[in-house]
């Protein structure tokens, strides 16, 4: 046996014995970890990755997108999204986030079924490993449930390998106040089993049924699936609804040590096979909480900025960013070898969890009104107090930006492009919903028929559709498309704009949302300045203490800044990234 490999057992079987200390286990620690090498295929490991490296930079922008959301006649999905990916995105996006592509039963892709295959009227995997030819790949790994129709849970009702002890079950006299979910419905679903009734522990629908890492075969089965999708191309994972992962009865069953001991444990193994590959942890929960999974730069790659949506939302529909500032100044600076991941829209709601803390309830509340006046829905949650409260918005980001809390205005593609301008300043690396990148509106029509509040953002193209609208220049995908293209492009370009490069809020009112970005060597600056109200307002210069030694003017719009001790005027929602290069 190499150093190497008998380095990596003792550091897999460090993070099996933190795992399941105080699991009854029928396989010794030593032994698991030799199984979880084996499953993983690194028996002849040949190389220790290197730490804290940034496999990113300012070139780095995502795309959010499912599988079908881009379709033509008689062609597999996948390769109509190839298309659409190389005639309108090829030169703005190098990360293709591809949600849940697999075999599955309910919640668009989230309960799947088969985790082995692609989902036949998609396409293959020898689509999918195009794709990854050509773009950094990025796939989900459901890894807290799976659906009630898969082999697994058909084994588990009739006790049978693989799967008979893969599900978490508990006792509906088990003291289950504290458990935290982000649903209605019951916790339990009652099973019929060959073992008799089973309660099964269902945190989403009673369609995806809680897996139980308390088995080390459960954990043995995900590392395979890892092997695997790294094998065909996939780069990046994004962890699903992973801090739900561990369950201890009587506690909240939320982020639990053994849950951030796993994605350690899932690093340190991911990272043997592709030393480049990327873990995104998502976990759409209170700031600080989403924030742990950071770990001391051990555990997930890159953290989703969830409390950004709600955040810049209110901000727009307000026109006063008290709270987006006061959030920012808060934000601790991303070690190296670990980015935020920036996003303002995506295939679920604007969440309203990693608000909290953050916005008051009243502040939450207007925006919840403003939101359904422009036609959007809410969905709920249970607390732990047994009461129904808040859990996501369900609208498209660019109906619900088409007006503030007084009423639609006719400013709204300003303002839309204005919030996705703050995201793309922000440190971090951003990514764009395709429907975002689209100008797509609110689809009632999918609404009134799925009966489902997420799918109001779901909206499906014919490519012969988005190649007609992004041509006429009348149209709001065209004008919002050719922006949005704009901004991207510019970014790419800006050292200052390097996802860890150094971030410092101005203070330049409630009106005028402003950051300074300074590249890593020091030589670029952006002030990034966003008017975020629908008043024409000035601004000194004198507030941003531009250097009189370097020569300044606006990346967006050209303009030379000749007088540094002057002001100029920002017409509603314009964004300027001044800079010095």
């Amino acid at each position: 046996m190499s150093d190497l490999l008998q380095a990596l057992l003792q550091r897999v079987t460090l993070h099996v014995e933190a795992i399941y200390a105080d699991v009854d286990i029928v396989i010794d620690y030593q032994q698991l970890a030799k199984q979880l090498v084996q499953a993983a295929q690194l028996d002849a490991v040949q190389a220790v990755p290197m730490n804290q490296l940034d496999y990113w930079d300012q070139s780095d922008i995502g795309m959010i997108t499912y599988a079908d959301t881009v379709r033509k006649k008689d062609v597999a999905p996948l390769q109509v999204l190839h298309t659409f990916l190389d005639e309108y995105c090829h030169d703005i996006v190098n990360i293709v986030h591809i949600l849940p592509f697999f075999p599955f039963s309910s919640d668009d892709g989230f309960a799947v079924i088969d985790y082995l295959e692609v989902n036949e009227p998609n396409g293959n995997w020898g689509d999918i490993r195009e794709l990854a030819k050509h773009y950094h790949l990025m796939s989900d790994l459901v890894i807290n449930h799976c659906s009630c129709s898969s082999q697994w849970f058909e084994n588990f009702k009739n006790n049978q390998h693989p799967g008979k002890d893969y599900f978490f079950t508990a006792s509906p006299d088990d003291d289950l106040s504290e458990v935290v979910r982000p649903r209605t419905s019951d916790l339990l679903r009652e099973v019929d089993t060959k073992d008799g009734t089973k309660h099964v522990w269902c945190t989403f629908s009673h369609d995806q049924a809680d897996l139980d890492f308390s088995n080390p075969q459960v954990l043995i089965e995900f590392v395979k699936i890892i092997r695997f999708y790294l094998d065909q191309g996939v780069r990046i994972f994004r962890f699903d609804a992973v801090a739900f992962l561990w369950k201890i009865v009587g506690t909240s069953c939320l982020n639990l040590d053994q849950t951030h001991e796993i994605v350690r444990l899932l690093r340190t193994l991911i990272e043997r096979i592709r030393s480049d590959a990327i873990i995104i942890t998502e976990t759409n929960i209170p700031n600080r909480e989403n924030l742990s999974y950071f770990g001391n730069a051990n555990e997930a790659h890159c953290v989703y900025n969830f409390s950004l949506p709600p955040l810049l939302l209110n901000t727009l529909l307000t026109g006063d960013c008290h709270y987006l500032k006061q959030w920012m100044m808060s934000m601790p600076p991303a070690q190296h070898g670990t980015a935020y991941f920036n996003f303002i829209a995506s295939h679920d709601g604007i969440g309203l969890r990693p608000a909290e803390g953050l916005m008051s309830e009243d502040e939450i509340s207007e925006i919840i009104k403003t939101v359904e006046k422009f036609g959007g829905k809410v969905s709920w949650r249970t607390g732990a107090d047994g009461e129904e409260h808040p859990y996501e918005l369900n609208i498209a980001l660019f109906d619900a930006l088409q007006g503030t809390v007084n009423g639609k205005d006719e400013l709204g593609e300003d303002r839309f492009v204005c919030a996705h301008a703050i995201m793309l300043a922000l440190e971090g690396i951003p990514a764009f919903y395709i429907h975002s990148l689209l100008a797509t509106g609110n689809d009632y029509g999918r609404l009134e028929k799925t009966k489902r509040n997420r799918t109001i953002n779901r909206h499906r193209w014919q490519l012969e559709e988005i190649e007609q609208v992004l041509s006429d220049s009348t149209t709001q995908h065209a004008r919002v498309y050719k922006r949005m293209k704009q901004l991207i492009s510019i970014r790419r370009e800006q050292a200052a704009f390097h996802p860890n490069a150094t971030q410092f809020t101005l203070h330049l009112g409630n009106q005028v949302f402003g950051f300074w970005r300074q590249s890593m060597d020091r030589r670029q600056s952006i002030f990034c300045i966003s008017n975020i109200s629908a008043d024409t307002l000035s601004l000194s210069l004198s507030d941003i203490n531009l250097i009189s030694t370097e020569n300044w003017f606006d990346l967006i719009s050209g303009d030379v800044l000749n007088d540094i001790d002057g002001s100029f005027e920002l017409q509603p929602y314009q964004t300027c990234w001044i800079t010095n290069k």
